[in-house]
């Protein structure tokens, strides 16, 4: 992975929040732990309470209960400074250029302007930087956005929907300048419905429906990201047996022509191989299949 290993400093805790918009329930009790130097995905289907829950920890939006702390405090203005955020669509003036537009954020922000240069080159908008911002494409809108949110080098980065309506090219762009800010130490909170786009950048991930928590943890636990070894013998019944024998095998599950199984870190297919052989099976058929992350995530919620 991109990131750096830090000892588990809570940056912010969620607590049983809950928020309801008339009748509809948009969170019901959520509570979540991110770390620093964690990329912490928020995954669920439109609907499912991310906007939400990125409103209520910025102070956007008013829980009706629950508390969440960031920095292991309460939230103040020392502890928003320390926050860079991305929630809505860019909103910038269209006939002023980046310069002109981070200007105006800087003010708002009450940093100096000598930070502007610093973040257009960390989103590469620098040889841009004079261009109005009528003149942009939809990726160079979502990129000058993230400047403005870096304006005054933030902790943590708070991201909605990062890449939604980009092209692929906007999309790698994007993609990247999140994976070097993740290099350098920062923790972002990242909310969105696209599941390449989660299982591509964040070491962690949280999954929501309708408000409701269904799973969190890294990655690789929640999405089932390791390859799964399918193997072909005469006797499948024989065969399955055997594998249940065998150190390191787990996840044994027959199909009508071939058994899968997960290997543990350390075995590989020669190992598995080997170890059939010498309880007498010979397979006629090895091989590894990529993890189905679109199937996994669709049993999560459904």
């Amino acid at each position: 992975m991109y990131h750096k290993l830090y000892k588990l400093t809570a940056i912010l805790n969620i607590n049983g929040i809950s928020k309801t918009y008339g009748k509809v329930k948009a969170l019901n009790n959520l509570s979540l732990q991110i770390n620093q130097g964690e990329v912490f995905g928020i995954l669920g289907p439109n609907g499912s309470g991310k906007t939400t829950t990125l409103g209520i920890i910025l102070d956007v939006i008013k829980a009706n209960s629950g508390t969440f702390t960031w920095f292991g405090e309460e939230p103040k203005k020392e502890s928003r400074q320390k926050i860079g955020s991305l929630l809505e669509t860019p909103n910038f003036y269209p006939y002023l250029n980046a310069r002109q537009n981070l200007s105006i954020a800087c003010k708002i922000k009450n940093v100096d302007d000598s930070d502007i240069d610093r973040v257009l080159d960390i989103v590469n908008l620098l040889t841009r930087a004079d261009s109005k911002f009528k003149t942009y494409s939809l990726g160079m809108k979502q990129r000058l956005a993230l400047g403005a949110a870096l304006l005054g080098n933030p902790d943590v980065l708070l991201l909605d929907e990062p890449t939604n309506g980009l092209d692929p090219q906007g999309i790698a762009e994007v993609r990247t300048i999140i994976k070097n800010l993740a290099a350098e130490g920062k923790t972002i909170i990242m909310a969105s419905h696209i599941l390449d786009e989660v299982e591509k950048v964040c070491t962690h991930v949280a999954v929501l429906k309708l408000g409701n928590l269904l799973t969190t943890g890294p990655i690789e636990t929640v999405l089932s990201k390791q390859e799964q070894v399918y193997v072909v013998a005469d006797d499948l019944n024989l065969l399955k047996v055997t594998l249940g024998q065998i150190d390191g095998v787990s996840n044994i599950k027959a199909s009508t022509s071939k058994i899968y199984l997960m290997l543990e870190n350390g075995k590989d297919s020669a190992y598995l191989n080997k170890a059939l052989f010498d309880k007498g099976i010979t397979l006629s058929e090895l091989g590894v299949q990529k993890p189905d992350l679109e199937a996994n995530f669709l049993e999560i919620i459904n």
